[in-house]
């Protein structure tokens, strides 16, 4: 068995290590100046992140402030959301903050409220409708056809005959009159 040869060491080799170790020991402090300027550039930047999330936060509840004080005491129970609708149209009456006072809040944006999530016990109430047309206003009757495909039976192919109407009263205007018409189907 032979032992392993040494390899024999050249001067020139030691000062071309030498010089190597040099310039990674430079990249190295480069490399290590330039991630802590990207670190004080990123606390710097957390920072003003923070200062505007905490300055958005602050607008929002002066902005919600600003709509309790328009709109009354009772719209202190409503959300965000049901204030900002309010602030979009264009005449609101204190009987409209009223009832929008009454109704379920709205669901949050990032997740939509689903039948699992709304509580069992509390009913949900029946919309009251639209209020009858006033009984003095004249009745101008208009009856709407059906269409020739519609007037014949779709499984013997005889004629139809009419049932009933489906009637929907709709409040029209003439120049300087008023009257209801009911249109049937």
């Amino acid at each position: 068995m032979s032992a392993p040869q040494q390899p024999t060491s050249e001067p020139h080799s030691d000062a071309v290590l030498v010089e190597l170790v040099a310039q990674l020991q430079v990249q190295l402090d480069e490399r290590a100046r330039q991630v802590a300027e990207q670190q004080k550039q990123l606390t710097s930047q957390r920072g003003e992140l923070e200062y505007a999330q905490l300055k958005i936060r602050v607008l929002e509840e002066r902005l919600r402030k600003q709509r309790i004080e328009r709109y009354g005491k009772r719209s202190e129970t409503l959300s965000d959301l049901q204030l900002e609708l309010l602030d979009l149209e264009p005449g609101v009456s204190s009987e409209e903050v009223e009832a929008e006072s009454q109704r379920e809040p709205l669901p949050k944006e990032n997740g939509a409220e689903t039948s699992e999530q709304r509580p069992v016990d509390k009913p949900r109430r029946k919309h009251p409708g639209r209020n009858e047309l006033p009984s003095h206003l004249e009745r101008v009757e208009q009856v709407i056809a059906c269409t020739a495909g519609q007037c014949v039976c779709g499984q013997c192919g005889k004629q139809t005959t009419v049932i009933g109407y489906e009637e929907t009263e709709v409040l029209d205007v003439r120049p300087a009159e008023y009257f209801v018409r009911i249109i049937k189907r």
